[in-house]
């Protein structure tokens, strides 16, 4: 499936069911009016967000698992990797038509960009090479840059004249592609921060060896990238100085695999037990770990031994800035997060069911429901509509609004009064409406 969403309201508004298999990739053109994704059922597809519908459907000559997406800055040219045949497709956008298949890679291809100034594609393969291809001149082999691990992610930036690229080994180098050149490199596999999983069989050093970035993107200025890979850290990085400007924990939920990390001798040990801090070497024997021993005594009574892959490990997939550089997304094992420079954007609904709408809210409103539409904008929480239902109960009722507020929505609405103080030029009415709230509830605030 694919889903699109609103990231003002956090609400998913269309679902595009199209796809038979896994969706690996998916990108929007730079009008925003097209998406595409390309799957693993061979399939690339474009779907139109106003009618909200597949208008077009790319195939190869050959049944292909497609695992990277890529279209350049005018819309019109599609390109898709894939994963078993080691090519690259070309199609056009308008006519649907298979332009090209550029062959070269000797490993499955990892990653597509294309140059937003320029008519270059790269792309990145785990052969240990990033080729680029020249579209002006019948999509020959402009350069080919030769690195030291397998490569798993390219990305341009945003002005066309840096390449970042990712590597199995963790590294993030740039280079001048018009000279290739290359021009400076990150050591992030410490940012990872990864370690030993519960049930692994080697030690958190050689496990540690295959941690990575898989992905990344360049901020609307250029300035800083993003990174995300096979741990729960996302990092951006200073391009010019080459240094970590800071690092997100995506999630704390110890459910996941690959979650708690420590350090033990300068060496990193995970597991993933809540309740156990770090590794725990008293479950470990000459035989192994305990936590890879069935414990039974023979015959149907053993406790079953998890199977690999059961249990997920905490891993970001995708990492994308917005246009403007404020806004940044991830699609991590725990779903997809949104940050934000902009705390309007920020949507944390309290209690919510189907009937708590910005026009049912309006609606009591008007009917001097006073307290009810009150309780109702909390739970949809969104402040402007907060501060919109407050300021329109009249001065005359805000005695009787208060003593009939349950006691969960007074803290929260404290809360709001307190942040209104800064900004609101409604002085009086906020005191007025602080002052009764502490005259009524101030006895029960003080015993909690």
């Amino acid at each position: 499936q694919v889903k699109v969403w609103n990231t003002s309201s956090s609400f998913c508004f269309v679902t595009f069911t199209e796809h038979k298999s896994g969706v690996t990739a998916v990108t929007f053109t730079s009008t925003g009016y097209v998406v595409l994704s390309a799957s693993l059922d061979g399939t690339v597809r474009a779907f139109d967000l106003h009618r909200y519908r597949n208008f077009r459907t790319f195939t190869s000559p050959r049944p292909s698992q497609f695992s990277c997406l890529a279209v350049d800055s005018s819309g019109e040219i599609v390109a898709a990797g894939s994963q078993d045949s080691f090519e690259i497709f070309i199609w056009s956008m308008q006519s649907g038509r298979l332009l090209d298949v550029l062959a070269g890679h000797e490993g499955p291809i990892s990653s597509l960009s294309f140059n937003p100034m320029k008519c270059v594609l790269a792309s990145a393969s785990w052969d240990k090479t990033v080729k680029l291809w020249d579209m002006l001149d019948s999509w020959r082999t402009k350069e080919t840059l030769i690195m030291n691990s397998d490569v798993l992610v390219v990305a341009f930036r945003p002005d066309g004249r840096e390449l970042a690229v990712a590597a199995l080994n963790g590294q993030i180098t740039f280079w001048d592609h018009e000279n290739a050149v290359q021009t400076g490199s990150i050591e992030g596999r410490h940012d990872l921060q990864m370690g030993r999983k519960e049930l692994d069989k080697i030690t958190a050093k050689q496990a540690a060896k295959g941690k990575s970035f898989t992905t990344l993107c360049y901020s609307a200025d250029g300035q800083s990238i993003l990174a995300g890979g096979l741990s729960k850290f996302v990092c951006i990085y200073n391009v010019k100085e080459q240094i970590l400007v800071k690092k997100f924990e995506i999630s704390c939920n110890h459910s996941l695999d690959a979650m708690e990390v420590c350090e033990h001798r300068s060496l990193f040990f995970i597991s993933s037990p809540p309740q156990n801090f770090c590794f725990d070497r008293r479950k470990m024997t000459e035989f192994g770990s305990m936590a890879l021993i069935d414990e039974g005594g023979g015959g149907d009574e053993g406790v079953a031994i998890p199977l690999p892959g059961v249990k997920r490990e905490i891993r970001v997939t995708c990492v994308r800035f917005c246009p403007t550089g404020r806004n940044w997304a991830a699609t991590t094992t725990e779903g997809l997060l949104l940050y934000s420079l902009d705390s309007g954007l920020i949507f944390d609904p309290f209690e919510l069911d189907i009937d708590v709408t910005p026009s049912n809210i309006r609606k009591t409103l008007s009917q001097k429901e006073y307290t009810v539409a009150i309780v109702m904008a909390f739970k949809l929480n969104e402040k402007k509509l907060i501060q919109e239902v407050i300021e329109a109960v009249p001065s005359s009722e805000i005695d009787v609004v208060c003593s009939s507020l349950p006691d969960l929505y007074v803290e929260k609405l404290l809360e709001f009064l307190a942040s209104a103080f800064e900004t609101s030029c409604h002085l009086e009415f906020y005191l007025i409406w602080a002052n009764k709230l502490l005259m009524l509830h101030g006895q029960k605030l003080k015993t909690r």
